[in-house]
């Protein structure tokens, strides 16, 4: 069975031609189906852990609304509009999904082709994977048994839906807003208007956001009747309905907004107007070709240039416009329908424990200016909301997961110099985060302000006794206590940037983590807040004190400052032998994020080489090009963008320092395609299986024997070249050629 299945999914690939452009290597099923990888099924939860949940989305990047095939009705938590596994279509939807998510879809809209006699609750339609094309730009589906064939197109907040006609027959659209709270409107007025309203989860659960999702949906086909009926959740629909001939066609036009129904019509008008349904494709298709075109790599391998321009598609989906095309925006934590006009496009859905990682920093190389934008945005929400947010979602404070990881984004941008945001303003909200708790705690609650900031500030630490009961992740002291710690340097650097006098402050409470590291254990471990740790130690069971994870795991986030780290653990020597084990006893898990940086650690000790294999080895067992081709949730593209670094042969263990570690490239030739025109090139000699070691590098012609690059290397392009050898080398192993990190 398992051969045949793998076969099958191959046949799912589209075919690879002479002279394809990038887009034509997306495999947007990837990642909607389990994972089978061998760190899923050791260490992954059955359920939510395994799934990537990614969807087959028609989309542009970071757009507003993306197009998906639905096989799932609900918007509730964890579950996915779209998977591979399921043989029945529910319809089409405009989906607000955060890509590869545990969290919900929100304020999203339904179309569901019905032919012959109209039942408005039997709407599921049987249909078979080899008859989907799925592209980032365009999405079809033939349904032989119902009679008509679907296809999708797209702009950033308008999509195009064709359903040509397989038989003579009636044809029903019928038009379901997704709301599990049955709150949604919807009416007619030159055509369909939708309204669902959008509630929060994680602080403040249920409540609601203060805006909807707003769309309008009108047809140009002629002889069509539309009416309002009560559906089969009590809750009204529209349907709009006539009878066709075979080869005959139903267009839909649909324009989305955040902000009203009058500027989902606006942005509809401008997006697509009079545009065919054809030149609405081919823009949505030369524009990805330009998004993905900005890395060009070279190989004889098809199937590891559709790994990679898949997962670079996939981490170009979100944050999320948010804005209309007249700059209209639902303000930041309203409660209420507030609008603001904004000067720049403004931005929402930032899955910051995952992205700020590898997501964002990818964004700031390719597009600066975009990672303007998005700091901005977030400048914008603390100044709208009174505090930076943690984890900005649904235009709401939320404070899921742990840590301050804005600030990780904003000193990144601040560090690198990139523009489009006030330093200044940023600064301001990075220090109140860092120093203060709201006083009023119903403000607390509602998600503002750090977790367990006090037992934090009191003790270095957060102890045992507080079980941070006011978050949706409660406890998990340690990692929170690690996280903070970096999130600390990272405010320090904004500090010393800005020469603001709390600077030192900021970097001795960047030292906390020493304050966790059990000496007796020798890895990080809770602790009371009499001084005392707490036994027994059990290093590589999921636990409390620990985000999920291990203790053994978390015992390598301190991305900050890896020299402290391996002072406190008994020096590079022994910091290497414990990664040594780690890996020996197969506790790396590739799943979930804590973990993303310990492969590339091995650049810290005298063993560089380490790294190189380690990495070979990931991009080759966990990630592949079939549905389940991801080996955990992208959550938002982090999983994915981990893997444009990994091929491109370097990553950002600490986003701050605009340092990246190098290793070898999954490509013989890699050329990235810089904004301020120039290009930076990784030619790679003799890149085989059996020459997988750095033996020398050039940099620019002359010797390079760091074993990392820098931002403005980066920026400022050149050509790296690295020649390798079939035997482990010395390359980047001496203490003066390692990060200072």
């Amino acid at each position: 069975m398992k051969k045949r299945y793998h076969i099958f999914l191959l046949l799912l690939l589209p075919a690879v031609v002479a002279g394809q452009s990038p887009v034509d290597y997306v495999q947007p099923l990837s990642g909607t189906a389990a994972s089978t990888t061998v760190s899923a099924l050791k260490h992954s939860d059955v359920g939510s852990e395994r799934n990537a949940n990614t969807i087959p989305v028609v989309t542009l990047p970071f757009a507003m609304t993306q197009w998906t095939p639905e096989t799932r009705l609900t918007e509730n938590k964890c579950v996915a509009p779209y998977y591979y596994k399921d043989t029945a279509l529910t319809g089409f939807r405009a989906s607000h999904w955060i890509s590869g998510s545990c969290t919900q879809d929100y304020g999203s809209m339904t179309i569901v082709p019905i032919s012959g006699t109209f039942h408005s609750s039997e709407t599921a339609i049987s249909f078979r994977h080899e008859n989907e094309t799925t592209t980032p730009y365009y999405y079809s589906v033939r349904l032989p048994e119902a009679g008509f064939l679907v296809e999708m197109t797209a702009t950033l907040r308008a999509g195009y839906i064709r359903i040509t006609m397989l038989r003579d027959d009636s044809l029903h659209v019928l038009i379901r807003p997704n709301s599990d709270q049955k709150e949604s409107k919807i009416y007619l007025n030159q055509g369909v208007v939708v309204s669902n309203p959008v509630h929060r989860i994680y602080q403040g659960w249920g409540q609601k956001a203060g805006f909807s999702g707003w769309h309008y949906i009108k047809t140009s086909t002629k002889n069509m009747r539309t009416r309002l009926i009560e559906g089969s959740d009590q809750l009204k629909v529209a349907v709009i309905s006539g009878a066709f001939k075979k080869g005959e066609q139903v267009l839909l036009q649909i324009g989305t907004s955040f902000s009203s129904d009058e500027n989902a019509r606006k942005n509809l008008a401008t997006e697509i107007g009079a545009k065919s349904f054809e030149q609405v494709q081919q823009e949505a298709k030369d524009v990805w070709n330009s998004a993905l075109s900005q890395l060009h790599v070279e190989s004889e391998s098809k199937k590891d240039k559709t790994i990679f321009y898949t997962a670079l598609y996939h981490s170009m989906q979100h944050p999320r416009l948010f804005s209309d095309v007249n700059g209209i925006y639902p303000a930041f934590s309203a409660g209420s329908r507030k609008i603001k006009q904004g000067k720049q496009a403004y931005y929402d859905d930032f899955s910051m424990w995952d992205i700020y990682r590898a997501q964002l920093p990818l964004v700031e190389i390719l597009n600066p200016s975009l990672a303007g934008a998005f700091n901005a945005s977030l400048v914008l929400k603390g100044e709208q909301g009174g505090w930076l947010p943690i984890f900005p979602c649904w235009n709401s404070y939320t404070a899921a997961m742990i840590g301050d990881h804005s600030v990780s984004v904003l000193a990144s941008a601040i560090a690198k110099g990139i523009k489009g945001f006030d330093y200044q303003k940023a600064w301001s909200l990075i220090r109140k985060n860092a120093f203060e708790t709201p006083g009023d705690f119903s403000v607390y609650r509602n998600g503002m302000g750090r977790r367990a900031l006090t037992s934090y500030l009191k003790y270095g630490y957060i102890p045992i006794e507080d079980s941070v009961p006011d978050a949706f992740h409660k406890k998990e002291q340690v990692s929170r206590t690690l996280e903070y710690a970096y999130d600390d340097y990272a405010a320090s650097v904004v500090a010393a940037t800005l020469k603001k006098k709390e600077a030192n402050t900021l970097l001795f409470r960047s030292k906390n983590y020493q304050k966790v590291f059990d000496t007796t254990v020798g890895l990080m471990n809770a602790r009371y807040s009499t001084g005392s740790f707490l036994y027994p130690f059990q290093p590589d069971t999921r636990t409390f004190y620990i985000t999920e994870g291990t203790s053994r795991q978390y015992s390598f986030y301190v991305p900050h400052d890896i020299q402290g780290l391996q002072q406190v653990m008994g020096g590079a020597d022994v910091f290497e032998k414990k990664l040594d084990t780690l890996f020996a006893k197969g506790e790396y898990w590739h799943g979930n994020e804590p973990g993303h940086q310990i492969p590339f650690l091995y650049n810290f000790t005298s063993s560089p080489w380490k790294t190189q294999d380690l990495i070979r080895k990931i991009r080759s067992e966990e990630y592949t090009d079939g549905a389940g081709g991801l080996s955990g949730n992208d959550d938002a593209g982090q999983m994915s963008a981990w893997y444009v670094f990994a091929a491109l042969g370097f990553y950002p263990v600490n986003p701050v320092s605009g340092h990246y570690q190098l290793f070898v490239p999954q490509f013989n030739k890699v050329v990235i395609r810089l904004k301020n025109g120039k290009q930076f090139k990784v030619l790679v000699d003799q890149n085989s299986k059996s020459k997988k070691y750095i033996e020398s590098v050039l940099w620019n012609g002359e010797a390079y024997n760091k074993n990392f690059i820098t931002y403005t290397m980066i920026q400022n392009g050149g050509e790296l070249s690295i020649r390798l050898s079939d035997t482990p080398t010395s390359w980047g192993s001496k203490k003066e050629n390692r990060s200072n990190l």
